[in-house]
């Protein structure tokens, strides 16, 4: 009953991944721009699980890394909120067009 293999868990992957990439690429928001990266964060997460699933079961070398990547990545998402939250307080907006307007 269980036929969930390598490749569902690499499509799922790579879905999130192009979607991030689309979302980071085409966005000027600040927020879904960082959303973004974080879905590209979750599709390696997705990676490492899989493969340490299914080559080296035995081992938790992908699991440690998933646990090294969410890290760095709440790190980086709450570094990345203050600076938006300070752009938006110094100039009233966080879209990226308006680059020109950032700059002190």
């Amino acid at each position: 009953m269980n036929n969930i293999g390598l490749f569902h868990f690499l499509f799922v992957s790579c879905a999130l991944f192009f979607i991030g990439v689309y979302g980071f690429l085409t966005r000027r928001n600040l927020i879904t721009m960082l959303m973004s990266v974080e879905l590209i964060l979750n599709s390696v997460n997705i990676n490492f699980v899989a493969f340490n699933k299914f080559l080296y079961a035995d081992k938790l070398d992908g699991l440690f890394f998933t646990i090294f990547i969410i890290t760095i990545a709440a790190a980086e998402a709450a570094v990345a909120i203050a600076i938006i939250i300070n752009l938006y307080r110094n100039h009233k907006t966080i879209d990226v067009e308006e680059t020109d307007v950032m700059k002190f």
